[in-house]
């Protein structure tokens, strides 16, 4: 003996019509751009910087903890393990002179060498090109003294003079 057909209820029409809904279809497409946008990237990063874990991750130099976000630098270059995290720029400026033939591609010019603004406030730094920031006379977490900041100030001096005087403290 055969089974009579098997009459669908109502709640099961319901929720196939609204499985192939466009509100259904407008749903499943927000949530997936979500997972996948949430994968992507961390918010508020140059691309091509490695993200700094603060409190934890140390300095490619000194290797002090990256703590104080205003004086944060990141330098990348086109290649993979080419990521590197500094807590002060002067660390940056000693790293970039003695490494220089170790790693011949800083001198590249799709290498990328950001600094954090020193006038940030909040859990993330605005990040600007380090050099074209402006330079001024801070205090800073290994005593090169020098926050970034974006434009011009009274005092404010350029990357090279900046590196100039880290330089000339030589240590």
């Amino acid at each position: 003996m055969t089974q009579p057909p098997v009459q669908p209820t109502r709640r099961a029409l319901l929720a196939a019509g609204f499985a192939f809904s466009p509100l259904m279809v407008a749903l499943a497409s927000l949530s997936s751009l979500t997972v996948l946008g949430g994968c992507s990237r961390e918010e508020g990063w140059p691309e091509g910087m490695q993200p700094i874990k603060w409190d934890r991750d140390t300095c490619n130099r000194c290797r002090m903890v990256i703590s104080d976000r205003r004086f944060a630098v990141g330098l990348a270059g086109a290649g993979p393990r080419q990521l590197f995290n500094f807590d002060d720029i002067g660390c940056a400026v000693f790293w970039l002179r003695d490494q220089a033939q170790a790693h011949p591609w800083m001198a590249e010019p799709t290498t990328r060498l950001w600094v954090a603004d020193v006038f940030s406030r909040g859990a993330m730094p605005q990040w600007l090109d380090a050099r074209l920031a402006q330079y001024l006379t801070k205090t800073s977490p290994m005593g090169y003294n020098f926050g970034a900041t974006r434009h011009p100030q009274a005092g404010s001096v350029d990357f090279r003079t900046m590196g100039e005087h880290v330089l000339a403290r030589a240590r």
